[in-house]
């Protein structure tokens, strides 16, 4: 017979707990499991330690040093590299060709993970986009691999707001032209085309973290602001909530974009919609490159249709900064500014992104918790003293909760925590349990045919 008592005391014992990785006896090949002994309990048999620097994470595109130092601090093993090719790539994520496969991964705007990219990461555990989109990557692949996402849906927002800000300053000044025409020896006084912002109105269209952020400022300048989001959003300040997305082109004299990539968003501005916009208006796309007809845009501003634009994204992107790898039909035109995609580029936006990020990922790999995910159920328990946390993901198909209970009951398990979220495609489950069967449970939960991953913590 097992010894109760000592349970039974861990149960009363609310203070907060870290957990510590281990290998287990019933790992499956390429899959990472931690069960290690109780600080109070001897288990009933002994496992392995899993050492944690043995936990890869890799880092692409210049990850801020404060994410790479947190995952130092946390004992990890941390690889970092500018870029990767695709089949470079696919050999980390599968421990393939001399490379061992990696527990997490951190990108930001370039990297793409595609589909294939998740189905041979048998060992990931999670994802981190040091950035806003997370559009770039098959997501819903990798809810169905049991693999969650996390971004940084607030950090770099007052980064791009201000961007946009300058650039409407800008154009509204003709400064770009005028500077280049200084720096080739130039000197054009001119006033003609040239106005303030102030009471002049600003059209938002899409009013999320960082639209709604564009309008207090817009306003802080002694601007009128009009909106448009297919999602009620309340308006800041003194903006202006307007029924469709016409009606903010035909009154705005600057039109900003902070819409994200769907495909009801693709092509959003050509043609029909510049035509509709006021003679002597201007464009800002800090959204997606994909949002706006390029073809269409340059030709309204050929047109003297609008009068100056400025775009951070497009359609075609280059990997790798350089010279001679950039084209656009905007190029050349007068009063046009074009930005490398440097929206959320800067010192303060990126150290905030790495925290975020990385404290989110950190999160996953030591405990399991899946709170800010963008693909994937949320789940977020406070860890437990003297527990083995039993973690599954699995296919949402009716009846599994109830194999899992059936099986937590049959080992006899105590249950401390429980906590089981759902979407449309998978389940996720953490439970908290004493440590005397986990290792039993664990290896049930895993032969249920509806199971995707499965892994155990224990907590200190």
């Amino acid at each position: 017979a097992r010894e109760r008592a000592p349970s039974k005391r861990l149960a009363r014992r609310t203070a907060s707990a870290s957990y510590v990785w281990h290998a287990s006896r019933a790992a499956m090949p390429g899959s990472t499991h931690c069960i290690p002994p109780s600080p109070t309990m001897k288990p009933s048999a002994p496992p392995t330690r899993f050492p944690k620097n043995k936990v890869r994470i890799l880092l692409l595109e210049n990850v801020h040093q404060r994410a790479i130092d947190m995952f130092h601090q946390e004992g990890f093993y941390v690889e970092t590299a500018t870029a990767l090719s695709k089949e470079e790539l696919l050999d980390k994520l599968a421990g393939r060709n001399g490379h061992e496969a990696i527990h997490a991964i951190g990108v930001r705007s370039k990297t793409v993970l595609s589909a294939e990219c998740f189905e041979l990461a048998k060992r990931l555990l999670c994802v981190g986009c040091y950035c806003i989109g997370t559009d770039n990557h098959d997501l819903p692949k990798a809810e169905q691999c049991g693999i969650p996402i996390f971004n940084a849906p607030f950090a770099n927002t007052r980064s791009v707001a201000e961007l946009v800000i300058t650039e409407i300053i800008a154009l509204s000044r003709q400064l770009m032209d005028r500077s280049a025409e200084c720096h080739r020896g130039g000197w054009y006084k001119v006033s003609k085309g040239c106005c303030e912002v102030r009471g002049k109105t600003l059209g938002i269209v899409g009013y999320g973290h960082v639209g709604s952020q564009v309008s207090v400022l817009a306003e802080s300048l002694g601007m009128r602001v009009v909106y448009h989001d297919v999602i009620p959003k309340m308006a800041l300040g003194n903006a202006s909530q307007c029924g469709s997305m016409e009606e903010v082109l035909e009154q705005a004299d600057y039109v900003t974009l902070h819409v994200p990539r769907l495909p009801s968003t693709k092509n959003l501005i050509g043609a029909a919609q510049l035509a509709a916009m006021k003679k002597g208006s201007y464009l800002i796309n800090a959204a997606r490159g994909e949002v706006v007809v390029v073809d269409d845009l340059a030709e309204a501003l050929r047109s003297g249709h609008l009068a100056g634009a400025a775009a951070d994204v497009f359609p075609s992107e280059p990997k790798k900064n350089g010279e001679e790898l950039f084209e656009s039909p905007l190029c050349g035109l007068p009063n046009v500014i074009l930005t490398p995609h440097i929206g959320g580029s800067t010192e303060e936006a990126q150290a905030a992104i790495g925290v975020e990020v990385a404290s989110a990922m950190i999160k996953c790999i030591n405990t399991g918790v899946t709170y800010g995910a963008v693909n994937f159920p949320q789940v977020d328990i406070m860890p437990r003293v003297g527990t083995h946390r039993l973690i599954n993901c699995h296919r949402n198909v009716p009846g599994v909760l109830m194999k899992v209970n059936t099986a937590l009951s049959q080992a006899g398990c105590n249950i401390f925590a429980q906590q089981l979220t759902t979407s449309e495609t998978v389940g996720y489950m953490v439970v908290d349990v004493d440590v005397f069967t986990s290792e039993e449970c664990m290896t049930i939960i895993k032969s249920l045919g509806e199971s995707i991953r499965s892994r155990i913590l224990w907590a200190q």
